[in-house]
């Protein structure tokens, strides 16, 4: 209906002007064009992974004492990748929310060089999207190639071993999905009054047989005057039952600048442990984080301080509808961001922040790493189960507010 407008108001401004052109007076009032809807969706330069950048925006609110989100963007040719989220935050002005480089850079390090093999910049920079797993999966390093052989559902797979520590002799592994550097099989964009969305879809099969059956994905990005949210629904179109976890890589900055005062609230009542930083390997053993120095639960939040975290929480509180509230709490800059996991799949979440970094990588995930290792034991993973023509939803939104 707004374009219809907007063309018929054109229209008339044509009419009038040919009008007055015939007679002696112009016409005395100039007709008006329709207002441009609150909210964009455009696409713009620069390629990365050969397709455009999706932007969407929303018309400033004159009130500067609130929160406000502003614009996303998003990377169709790298898996949808939620490259950049701005806000007006009160006294600080436009800042920007995720840890990402300017586009051009991003346009020349996402490039499928050496350091870009199976896409692996995509989950440096911004928030990747991890499809058909997230975090780690062992197995067998396959001599001469950059490969691991493993078990899936009694099934033996080919990953890409696309990760490994920093230490020498570290194991190489796959991580966080096969999704990092796909196009999109096709998208649009729509934009009104009330939101702008892109709607993406990606075939992605069986990942060039490296994953049991086929999926398919349908990706919405909304951008709203209260909200950003992202989900997928992902359908099993194969033959066989498909594995699946899901999950979503923010690198959120802390807006101040001071990361020892920023504070995280996750309601986890354990911690999975690892065999170290480097590997982050699970042990298949937990703990309790109430009084220890991972209590993420309390109601203040865990201080950041000067503590090194890449630890992934469960046993999650979730409300009766089953949907998860993180926040991350940066007082000195009065910002707060709540991170809704709406999903009831989501079993895990992993939180990675360097102490001489300024950002925190909050990450809501159906799985917890290395799903089919047998140091589970038997315990649930969650890895959704998808039957042939099944499907499952993964969702989140993130809110702001001042703390």
């Amino acid at each position: 209906m707004g374009i219809l407008l907007r063309l018929a108001a054109a229209a008339t401004a044509i009419f009038v002007f040919m009008f007055a052109g015939c007679g002696s007076k112009p016409a005395e009032q100039p007709v008006q064009i329709a207002d441009q809807p609150a909210f964009s969706a455009t696409q713009m330069p620069p390629l990365i992974g050969d397709q455009r950048v999706v932007r969407l925006k929303r018309k400033l609110s004159p009130d500067e004492s609130v929160p406000q989100l502003v614009s996303v963007d998003l990377l169709p040719g790298r898996g949808m990748n939620v490259f950049q989220i701005t806000a007006r935050i009160p006294g600080l002005g436009i800042v920007n929310l995720l840890q990402s480089p300017a586009l051009e850079t991003a346009r020349d390090t996402m490039n499928g060089g050496p350091d870009d093999f199976a896409g692996n910049q995509s989950f440096k920079m911004g928030g990747a999207l991890l499809v058909p797993f997230a975090n780690r999966i062992r197995g067998k390093s396959i001599p001469g190639t950059r490969e691991i052989e493993t078990v899936v559902l009694g099934k033996k797979l080919k990953l890409p071993a696309n990760w490994q520590g920093t230490k020498p002799g570290a194991e190489p592994h796959a991580n966080h999905g096969m999704i990092l550097a796909t196009g999109m099989t096709s998208f649009r964009t729509e934009a009104d009054n009330t939101h702008a969305t892109t709607v993406a879809v990606l075939q992605a099969g069986d990942f060039s047989g490296r994953w049991p059956s086929k999926i398919e994905l349908l990706i919405t990005a909304t951008l709203t005057d209260s909200s950003f949210g992202i989900r997928i629904a992902a359908k099993n179109i194969g033959e066989e039952e498909l594995p699946l976890g899901i999950g979503w890589h923010p690198y959120f900055t802390i807006p101040s600048g001071n990361r020892a005062q920023a504070r995280i609230v996750i309601p986890a009542r354990e911690r999975l442990l690892v065999d170290n930083y480097d590997n982050v390997f699970p042990t298949g053993k937990s703990e309790r984080v109430e009084g220890s120095a991972y209590d993420v639960g309390v109601s203040s939040g865990l201080k950041l301080g000067t503590q090194y975290l890449d630890d992934a929480f469960v046993d999650l509180s979730k409300d009766d509808q089953g949907r998860l509230e993180i926040q991350l709490i940066d007082p000195a800059a009065r910002y707060g961001l709540h991170v809704l996991g709406l999903s009831k799949e989501i079993n895990a979440v992993q939180v990675f922040s360097p102490a001489d970094k300024n950002f925190v990588a909050i990450e809501p995930q159906f799985n917890v790493a290395d799903p089919f290792s047998p140091v589970w034991k038997g315990r649930d993973t969650g890895m959704v189960k998808l039957k042939p023509g099944d499907s499952v939803n993964y969702a989140v939104e993130l809110r702001l507010f001042v703390p």
